[in-house]
């Protein structure tokens, strides 16, 4: 069995179909799974993916050894997080991020994220969330929510990572004295 190095070196120097069919069953199921954590929407979470490992296919994406270490994983887990806020950033993802959590609301078993939205939607954590300003729900959407990081979420929404961070930070405040 080839090491991860190996099999790197042989799809982006020689383009070896058979070590990137090998790495893509060594890494596309753990990479789909780590990314529907940062996302609902399975069929956009598909997308990313395989557009993770066609961008290792065509070498837009460059494994660098030197400059990535022997962590094929983490660079892959790099590609495939910017591909990700980059489909987020487009027109279509509220959209679409709307449709997977409504897929997900009309499934038989009732998760634990489902049981603490209901009762986010009708207890009083849900007065005090419509009470905050719209830029601070967006933060707190995009963070806690959506699971995304402060770059990410500052990339969502269109603005700097200070502002993420010191919205995230008013909305919790404002929160805490809501509930208080």
């Amino acid at each position: 069995m080839r090491s991860d190095g190996e099999l790197l070196r042989a799809v982006t120097a020689d383009g070896d179909r058979g070590a990137f069919e090998e790495l893509y069953r060594r890494y596309a199921p753990w990479l789909t799974a780590r990314m529907r954590t940062r996302c609902a929407d399975a069929a956009l979470v598909d997308d990313v993916v395989q557009e993770t490992f066609l961008a290792v296919w065509r070498g837009t994406a460059r494994w660098r050894e030197d400059a990535a270490g022997a962590d094929a994983a983490g660079w892959l887990w790099r590609i495939a997080s910017r591909r990700l806020v980059d489909a987020l950033r487009g027109a279509g993802a509220r959209g679409r991020l709307r449709q997977a959590l409504a897929r997900l609301r009309h499934r038989d078993e009732v998760s634990a994220e489902e049981r603490v939205l209901a009762g986010v939607e009708h207890g009083d954590l849900a007065g005090a969330l419509v009470r905050l300003a719209p830029e601070l729900r967006a933060v707190l959407q995009a963070t806690v929510v959506d699971g995304l990081t402060t770059r990410e979420a500052a990339v969502l929404l269109g603005i700097p990572p200070g502002t993420v961070k010191t919205r995230a930070m008013r909305a919790r405040r404002q929160l805490r004295e809501a509930l208080a």
